[in-house]
């Protein structure tokens, strides 16, 4: 500001204005609600529904050590093929709006769902919640869409079948490649049943359990035929946006300045941050 702007203001100064507009766009409704607008190349492209998920990262609170933010994700399902195509779409996820939340399932929900109802996720005709196995994840799903499918990400259940193949062929690695690759492909066209009966059958039970555990949520092939998105990076990479402005080298936060730089940094990267900081003024 001093260089650009000719303007000085002290870093105590700037911290005093965000963390009152921090404070208050906690209570500020989500970004469709004041209008937001978005970028118009979201709209150039074939809607096949909504999607959303989910994700968690570390954030270091002064006396408390390092503390879970949950991070939610809702965006739009475009392709470039029209719903009635005859091949295979090729899904992209556009980010309408993101919730966060350092805190707890119970904090982090009704945030979420809040969300969700401002983009319209529940009206959607076609709606799927993509992410890793972790079980607080499917249980807000399971809570709070139900009418949503659920899908393991594709690159997480790969990953565990690469250790399954480690833990299977451990001092032959081209044995091991060979069943990666043989059982990549049982994998994403289904069914699961020869790939569990190996993995049994070779004492690896607790890889067995998580492919058997999650096998409704592993139907790749119906899921891309369908136009849902079969990974959850998109939400992983925002995680690590949260996380380069909370966890810098040396970042220690006090709990009430953590939750209010949160909104802020979840309507930057949204792009409502504009629309709700006016409001919020």
């Amino acid at each position: 500001m001093a260089r650009i702007g000719k303007r000085t203001i002290s870093d105590s100064s700037l911290w005093r204005a965000v963390e009152q507009q921090g404070y208050r766009l906690t209570a500020e409704p989500a970004p469709s609600a004041l209008g937001a607008t978005f970028p118009a190349e979201r709209d150039q492209r074939w809607n096949w529904g909504k999607m959303l998920s989910m994700d968690g990262g570390m954030v270091h609170i002064r006396q408390e050590g390092w503390k879970e933010l949950k991070v939610g994700l809702i965006g739009n399902v475009v392709s470039d093929d029209p719903p009635d195509s005859s091949v295979i779409p090729e899904m992209h996820t556009v980010p309408l709006a993101y919730a966060a939340v350092l805190g707890d399932v119970e904090a982090f929900a009704p945030v979420l769902v809040q969300a969700a109802q401002a983009q319209g996720f529940f009206e959607a005709s076609q709606s799927s919640i993509p992410a890793d196995g972790a079980t607080w994840i499917w249980g807000i799903a399971d809570r709070y869409f139900p009418q949503s499918t659920q899908i393991v990400d594709w690159y997480h259940a790969r990953q565990h079948l690469a250790d399954a193949a480690q833990a299977r062929f451990p001092d032959q690695p081209q044995q091991a490649a060979t069943w990666f690759q043989t059982q990549s492909q049982i994998l994403f066209e289904g069914p699961l049943d020869t790939l569990l009966t190996d993995l049994k059958e070779a004492g690896l039970s607790e890889f067995a359990h998580y492919f058997e555990t999650h096998q409704a949520r592993m139907h790749y092939l119906d899921f891309q035929e369908a136009g849902l998105p079969i990974g959850s990076g998109s939400v992983e990479s925002e995680v690590k946006q949260f996380k380069h402005r909370l966890t810098a080298p040396g970042m220690r936060w006090s709990r009430p300045g953590a939750e209010r730089m949160i909104p802020i940094r979840a309507a930057v990267l949204d792009s409502s941050f504009d629309a709700r900081w006016a409001h919020a003024a």
